[in-house]
């Protein structure tokens, strides 16, 4: 099977790349192929935070491999947390703190409209840098519901759902998620570059 690097140090995320790709590739971590530097995203886009993961681990290892920067953007914040909700909470990175805060932004604020966007950037496939997006869009919840998943899962509900991320199977959340999206428009191009089935 073809073996894809996804330049990521985050395990969810490596697992349900994994789940998502599991009868089309075998995806590899950067620890996978030896890389174990801490990438600095420094950039204040998805894109640009995305392309400089890929590029970091494509210039270390010469291995083609794919990065994705995501978050969660609310409308009644004007878009934040964005590309900083991972650390939105503050040092050290916790979802709980994340969430909480998330909670507090919003409290008796009656638009709770947020999309969750995934970026994804494959470098070394082709001669430039390769992009693509997924989002899904729904509402943040104002109390946590649900176990399962990670990050704002506990409090995101996607339309036509009566349920949060938290609250979904993983194969459910994968065919609604923006990463899921993100990865079905990336594989009809990667195609051209990689054997895929």
């Amino acid at each position: 099977m073809q073996k894809i690097v996804f330049a990521t140090g985050n395990a969810h995320k490596l697992g349900e790349v994994r789940a998502i790709l599991r009868d089309i590739v075998e995806v590899v971590s950067p620890a996978d192929i030896g890389f174990h530097d801490d990438v600095e995203e420094t950039g204040t886009t998805f894109e640009e935070n995305a392309l400089i993961k890929a590029q970091a681990v494509f210039a270390a290892t010469g291995y083609p491999c794919i990065s994705d920067d995501s978050g969660l953007c609310v409308d009644a914040l004007g878009g934040a947390p964005g590309v900083y909700s991972a650390r939105y909470g503050g040092e050290p990175v916790s979802h709980a703190k994340n969430i909480e805060k998330l909670l507090q932004a919003l409290e008796g604020n009656e638009q709770r409209r947020a999309c969750f966007v995934a970026v994804l950037c494959a470098v070394g496939f082709s001669p430039e840098p390769i992009f693509v997006k997924g989002e899904v869009c729904g509402k943040i919840l104002t109390t946590i519901q649900g176990e399962g998943g990670f990050g704002y899962d506990p409090i995101f509900m996607a339309d036509g759902f009566d349920r949060s991320f938290a609250q979904l199977s993983p194969d459910e959340k994968n065919s609604v998620s923006h990463r899921g999206k993100a990865w079905t428009n990336l594989l009809p191009i990667l195609k051209d570059f990689v054997q895929l089935p």
